[in-house]
């Protein structure tokens, strides 16, 4: 349907605006009928008794007062399976009763939604037409957004120009990948949707012709580049592209282009609106991996929007002048300008802009380039001939003195020969010098990162991120929708292990179709689990769409976040039940997954000794573990010099959880910084934690380090650790074992403490 978003909001606007319970829902279902083109929209109430009473309705014939006793007809349906019900013709269904008096019986179709509030159902939103036909999924997508609101409204209601140096000027930024390169500048020069003025259109018919021209020719353009890419490098670091292709087919994007044309924009404005209102709902995140997806969305509208201007990197001609090494640096640097530059001759990777989680940091990480990124605007770098691009300390420095670059070749030249050593280990086992295996998986959210993870060796999925398809959409996705995606994920890593993580939305991360506001402590308030417990409708789709995207030969498992109480584990088991017991009736054969919680509030800590007959792992969220264990926010400036995950109360409790851990017999996994903190790691290894997930990029170096190390060692050193009452001693402790056993050879301990003292990297030259 059109302009589903604001046609949601025209209707809650007005629902809320009116002073009457009766006046709300009679304005809500005349609303319903005009914004899907139904002919009956209708809403039943659960009343005291258990009975469905009809409240307010348009289409229906509503002399007699309308009552669908309990456990009886379709509404009683959806009510207990707390799903939605869409079918092409309700007389037969086997649940059909027929309401005497109502006049139902010319209306053939069948869509109902279950308004959930607290977890509890207290009624029902029906749409139904004449036509024997079910409402497309957009129509009910709508329904399920629109009850969501409802069951809330009706019961109440974001290179400086310095003085020129002659050698060594420094531009410090982010990490996005490591390594070291030199090259000669490539400057990435191109106009952007932020130098886009406000204009008009004269025909909107025909700027909606042109829009849809400009996504054909733009898919067209990204799967050319993918192909120059895979023929350059390898298909398995080409999946960006699909997640490109993917935002590019989302009706979500498309129709709010559209909406914004036909509300009399030029097509340039319009894409600049709509980028830029999804783009400020990822950046206004404080979770960085989600914040990154705004740097994707950016480019990609930079991306439609140079396509409109028939712009590329460079013509032939220019590109042909690349004969030597170069550094490609740019305020947007995005996938099809690295797959532009022949791949012998891209040395390194330098963004004004960006985070080390963004599209261009992951693709740069899988190809194995040196990356810096957020180096700030960086004027007159045209002047500049040689670069010196540090990934390891996130430095760009221009005009290098001779014994400065002298010393960064020797570095690039040992660089290659450990490059060469880590890359011979993907397939090797992460095991001890003592014979201790450790599984390594890594942490992903979307498809473009699926892929990286394998080539760096990981050994399937430890987190997955479900928030991502229900940020970017204007409804609630559907059931099938969900399914296409997590089905790549489980087709990816096929008879692996996956482990998928409940819609963590919430603090932070909300949804633009469902914002959370009024809480004065998000992080404390209606997240995680807690928001989905309470839109169990939203909960039960989820569950059976991971339960049917999984094939038999994958090790399915299925994380709840944010757990605090033994009843938010009894409630989603019982939910997890229903689902399978649902697949099962509808003729599936699904496989029923492992489920575990995650340890991120202190509370299951003390509750983990009575949960052993309830869950199959246990997983550690080490982020959020340690920023509620010490009650600091790592992104408050003010706080955030007061933050490290080794901390003794972290290593302690985290201790605590893994003593629990073996004497229940159960899994025990550690995600988050955590998992890829070299000196964190050495700790979890002495505490018997043999299975780690961590950003794909890690793996390689982590897994080098947990073959040089005994499990003895890992253990004499956590006893000291214990005995410690400070983090920065944890860390001299952990830095004076890592340089006594030589192992500095791929780990930089001086950065590593630097990090966490909020300090400048050393750079040793």
């Amino acid at each position: 349907m059109p302009n589903s978003l604001q046609a949601l909001v025209n209707i809650l606007q007005k629902v809320s605006h009116l002073n009457s319970a009766s006046e709300q829902v009679n304005a809500l279902v005349h609303g319903v009928c005009e914004a899907i083109n139904v002919d009956v929209c209708s809403l039943y109430r659960l009343d005291k008794s258990g009975n469905m009473r009809l409240v307010a309705t348009q289409g229906l014939s509503v002399n007699h007062p309308i009552k669908i006793p309990q456990g009886r007809g379709l509404v009683n349906v959806v009510a207990t399976s707390k799903r939605p019900l869409n079918i092409d013709d309700a007389a037969l269904h086997p649940d059909y009763f027929y309401v005497i008096f109502s006049k139902e019986e010319k209306f053939h179709s069948f869509c109902g939604v279950p308004l959930v509030r607290r977890g509890e159902v207290i009624g029902v939103l029906v749409a139904q037409r004449t036509q024997a036909c079910k409402l497309d999924a957009d129509s009910e997508a709508f329904l399920v957004t629109l009850a969501s609101h409802l069951a809330l409204v009706i019961p109440a209601e974001a290179f400086t120009p310095k003085k020129k140096s002659s050698a060594n000027m420094r531009h410090q930024g982010i990490s996005g990948a490591p390594g070291v390169a030199i090259g000669s500048l490539w400057h990435c020069k191109k106009i952007g949707l932020e130098d886009v003025t406000e204009s008009l259109n004269d025909d909107h018919r025909l700027e909606l012709e042109r829009w849809h021209i400009l996504l054909k020719e733009t898919k067209a353009g990204i799967k050319a580049e993918q192909a120059i890419l895979g023929q350059q490098l390898s298909a398995e670091v080409t999946g960006i592209f699909d997640a490109y292709l993917m935002l590019l087919s989302d009706q979500t994007l498309i129709e709010k282009v559209e909406s914004e044309v036909k509300r009399g924009h030029a097509l340039p404005w319009a894409l600049k609106l709509s980028i830029n209102y999804f783009s400020k709902l990822f950046r206004s995140m404080e979770d960085p991996y989600l914040r990154a997806r705004s740097e994707d969305i950016s480019h990609l509208g930079n991306k439609l929007y140079q396509v409109w201007l028939n712009q590329s990197v460079g013509t032939a001609h220019s590109l042909a002048a690349i004969t030597a090494p170069v550094i490609l640096a740019g305020k947007h640097i995005t996938v099809s300008d690295i797959a532009t530059i022949p791949k012998r001759y891209l040395a390194g990777i330098a963004c004004f802009g960006g985070s080390a989680l963004s599209h261009t940091a992951v693709l740069a990480n899988a190809l194995g380039i040196p990356a810096v990124m957020g180096l700030g605007d960086i004027d007159r770098l045209e002047t500049i001939d040689k670069l010196i691009l540090d990934g390891n300390s996130g430095q760009l420095i221009c005009r290098p003195s001779d014994a400065v670059l002298e010393a960064y070749q020797k570095t690039l030249a040992s660089n290659r020969e450990i490059y060469q050593q880590l890359k011979e280990l993907r397939y090797e086992p992460a095991v001890t010098t003592d014979g201790c295996v450790v599984s390594m998986f890594s942490n992903t959210g979307l498809l473009a990162d699926i892929l990286p993870g394998l080539k760096n060796g990981a050994q399937g999925v430890g987190l997955y991120r479900t928030e991502i398809p229900f940020m970017i959409r204007q409804t609630f996705p559907s059931e099938q929708e969900q399914i296409d995606v997590y089905r790549e994920v489980c087709k990816a890593y096929k008879g692996k292990p996956v482990y998928f993580r409940t819609l963590d939305i919430g603090g932070d991360k909300q949804l633009p179709y469902f914002a959370i506001s009024g809480e004065e402590n998000p992080a404390l308030g209606w997240r995680g689990i807690r928001f989905t417990l309470d839109n169990i409708q939203i909960l039960m789709t989820q569950v059976r769409a991971i339960i049917r995207a999984a094939a038999d030969d994958i090790d399915l498992h299925i994380l709840i976040p944010m757990v605090s109480s033994t009843d938010e584990l009894d409630q989603f088991r019982a939910l997890l039940d229903q689902a399978y017991e649902q697949l099962v009736a509808e003729g599936l054969q699904p496989v029923y997954p492992k489920v575990g919680v995650m340890i991120e509030v202190p509370s299951a800590i003390s509750l983990l000794k009575y949960w052993r007959d309830k869950i199959d792992f246990i997983s550690i969220g080490s982020n959020d573990l340690s920023q509620y264990l010490l009650a600091l926010d790592r992104n408050n400036a003010r706080v955030a010099g007061r933050y490290d995950h080794v901390h003794p109360s972290i290593i302690n409790e985290i201790h605590r959880v893994a003593t629990m851990a073996d004497s229940m017999k159960l899994p025990l996994s550690v995600c988050g910084e955590l998992a890829s903190d070299p000196m964190a790691v050495i700790l979890l290894l002495g505490m018997g934690i043999r299975k780690l997930s961590m950003s794909s990029s890690k793996i390689p170096q982590i897994k080098w380090l947990i073959r040089s190390v005994s499990t003895q060692q890992a253990s004499n050193l956590l006893a000291e650790a214990l005995a410690l009452d400070n983090s920065k001693d944890i860390r001299l402790l952990c830095r004076k074992f890592i340089e006594d056993n030589g192992l500095t050879k791929f780990i930089d301990v001086d950065a590593s403490i630097a990090k966490f003292n909020h300090l400048d990297a050393v750079i040793k030259i």
